[in-house]
């Protein structure tokens, strides 16, 4: 899986190696989760994402389940919002995926089995003020993840899509005890979410118990986003 040294993506690979699979992280920077098969690679990278699957080949054989959640924020108002801000938060968190999901299929396609999962949000459903390159992204991967999962239906591979809402995490931990409040207020079950609610329904879609779901969007966001 992809970005899985903190936060979301370590919950994720933790609960995913308490099911037995044999779990590989990919992080960009700092030092790989311990206890699991760590590989430093930069998703807006092609060389980057091939060297990194090879790495996992040789070391834990074909990959049959892919996680991609690598994503980076650069939130600003879109008056003043520079073109790169926009186009480098799309490379990491949708061409990311698409690089990934590219060199992950082929595998999956000669063993005509396969799970993808791509980490949305729920902004990319939603909206959010001064996240309009952060929501593009994200909203992309559902049509990304609903055009792979009739491509790849008939090889039984799934693609499917999980969306979290606010979660607690470091990036959530900036925010202000206004900002959080105002937050939860709007969130039916009136809390954020933690990591592992999130990893939980993760570890779902790439189960054998969801052989049959394929191109379903999965929020974990309390309700905020219910509707969309």
């Amino acid at each position: 899986m992809t970005g899985g040294n903190r936060g979301i993506g370590l919950a994720i690979a933790r609960e995913l190696a308490a099911a037995g699979d044999a779990v590989a992280v990919t992080y960009r920077s700092g030092e790989p989760p311990e206890g699991l098969f760590g590989v430093r690679c930069d998703v807006t990278s092609a060389e980057d994402v091939d060297a990194a699957f090879a790495k996992v080949e040789a070391e834990q054989g074909k990959v049959e389940v892919l996680v991609a959640n690598a994503g980076i924020t650069k939130d600003t108002l879109l008056a003043v919002m520079s073109e790169e801000s926009f186009t480098s938060v799309l490379d990491t968190n949708l061409t990311g995926a698409f690089r990934v999901a590219k060199r992950g299929v082929k595998g999956m396609m000669r063993a005509r089995t396969g799970r993808i999962v791509l980490v949305s949000s729920v902004v990319g459903l939603l909206g959010s003020p001064g996240q309009a390159n952060y929501a593009a992204s994200k909203a992309g991967l559902v049509g990304f993840a609903r055009s792979l999962a009739r491509e790849l239906g008939s090889r039984n591979i799934t693609v499917n899509v999980v969306a979290p809402g606010f979660v607690d995490t470091d990036m959530t931990a900036v925010l202000t005890e206004d900002q959080q409040k105002g937050i939860t207020a709007a969130i039916p079950l009136g809390r954020i979410a933690r990591p592992e609610e999130v990893a939980k329904a993760v570890r779902f879609v790439a189960s054998e118990d969801a052989a049959y779901i394929t191109g379903a969007v999965i929020p974990v966001d309390g309700g905020l986003g219910m509707g969309h």
